[in-house]
């Protein structure tokens, strides 16, 4: 009888791409540079930190002393939300070329969270103004400026996330990725706010994206608790070498990422899930989306 390794010594060496730490309008458990210390844990090569609201690469700089000593590197991006103007190509090009790795298209102002946020999605006390932002004209077809932000992508080699948009949506982004050169694409949480289907994302993965499931979500201490045997179910159907896991968390009143990525990863390894297909989704993935590896990981052995 084979022995695996503990679950901490499997996930030595993950990403996570969804880290919400603070600064932020909502209320966090904790600051960019606790989520750093909290990665050292596990060894982690790198969090990627995302605010709803502003670019994430200026809370970074400002933060850049804190960081220095920490062994885990910390990156951020910006998100299409109204709070930044939009579908905005101007925010994009400063984020990235000031060092953030990704974009994401958006989130609470899409029209798929504002108009279908049926889940109760919980934030804080704070209320931030909004308005919905379409990634589409009256047309049907993507707008132009989706385009241009999309171009800039592919200048900073960075991640395309479909944010909170429809699976059509998502499926428009995607295509145009992939038509003009994008080579890092995402989609979180499909079965959750955007109602996506396991049909939907192997479409999406056969266009070049990724599949992220949050921890968060599956943490028997979370604040959800869905169970884990679903997010099995997850990546059996889409497959280890197009899944992602990351996080989601930061919020105030919830788990730490890594306490949530050692249960969540041992929940995975005890009904079957191998320590490869583990490392896969959880390490080799994201270190590609994230720009910390140059090329996608050759697929895990079955």
């Amino acid at each position: 009888m084979t022995t695996r390794p503990p679950v901490a010594e499997v996930l030595h060496g993950a990403v996570d791409l969804h880290c919400h730490s603070g600064p932020n309008p909502f209320a966090r458990e904790f600051d960019h540079v606790e989520a750093a210390r909290d990665a050292e844990r596990l060894g982690m090569r790198g969090i990627l930190v995302k605010s709803h609201h502003h670019n994430t690469v200026m809370d970074l700089l400002a933060m850049k002393r804190e960081l220095a000593d920490i062994s885990t590197p910390v990156f951020g991006g910006v998100a299409l939300n109204a709070q930044v103007g939009g579908i905005n190509p101007y925010a994009v090009a400063m984020s990235l070329r000031m060092g953030g790795r990704a974009v994401w298209f958006p989130t609470f102002s899409s029209r798929c969270h504002c108009e279908n946020d049926h889940h109760g999605f919980p934030e804080s006390e704070v209320e931030i103004p909004n308005r919905i932002i379409d990634v589409t004209g009256p047309d049907g077809q993507l707008v132009d400026e989706v385009y241009d932000v999309i171009d800039l992508i592919v200048e900073s080699d960075a991640l395309l996330s479909a944010g909170h948009v429809s699976p059509p949506e998502a499926r428009a982004i995607f295509t145009a990725g992939r038509d003009r050169g994008v080579r890092r694409m995402i989609i979180s949480h499909p079965n959750f706010v955007i109602d996506a289907e396991p049909d939907d994302c192997l479409e999406f993965t056969e266009l070049g994206a990724f599949i992220e499931h949050e921890v968060g979500m599956y943490d028997p201490q979370g604040y959800r608790k869905w169970d884990p045997s679903l997010l099995l179910e997850w990546i059996r159907t889409i497959g280890p070498d197009n899944t992602v896991l990351s996080s989601d968390l930061g919020q105030r009143g919830r788990p730490m990422p890594v306490d949530a990525f050692l249960r969540v990863g041992e929940e995975l390894l005890s009904r079957g899930l191998s320590v490869e297909e583990l490392r896969q989704v959880a390490c080799r993935n994201a270190a590609f989306l994230l720009g910390l590896d140059a090329e996608r990981p050759d697929p895990v052995a079955g």
